[in-house]
């Protein structure tokens, strides 16, 4: 099993305030931003801060704060792959990329991500879209 590349998203509602505090005082910088997210570069991986996560219905109660996500070539053979092991996993294809959405056994989220559309955005940098 080989990954790309793995990062840690914050999915958080004061958004601007955690984007100006990781890179303003924190001093990590910017990979790529858009007008939800922002990734910064974190060592080896990456430290992603999103505006709240839009998790189907969640409530501030059940809501995931963060998720645990790891790149890999093809995102349906892993959710595949999981689905035949008995895990729930929620296989999403959007604009920006394919994402498989899924929680460990205590209940963490975790996510595949494909690593061709993250990469396009990693190259491209970051912009003013803020």
């Amino acid at each position: 099993m080989s990954f790309t590349r793995t990062g840690v998203i914050l999915y958080v509602d004061e958004y601007v305030e955690c984007v100006d505090f990781y890179r303003d005082v924190i001093g990590l910088p910017v990979a790529f931003d858009t007008p939800d997210l922002t990734c910064f570069e974190f060592g080896a991986s990456y430290l992603m801060v999103e505006r709240g996560d839009d998790d189907h219905g969640s409530t501030p109660d059940t809501r995931h704060s963060m998720c645990l996500r790891i790149n890999v070539p093809d995102v349906r053979a892993r959710a595949d792959a999981l689905a035949r092991q008995g895990i729930g996993v929620d296989y999403q294809e959007h604009d920006w990329g394919t994402v498989a959405k899924f929680t460990d056994p205590a209940g963490n989220l975790c996510a595949f991500k494909d690593d061709e559309t993250f990469e396009k955005q990693m190259a491209a940098g970051p912009g003013d879209v803020r």
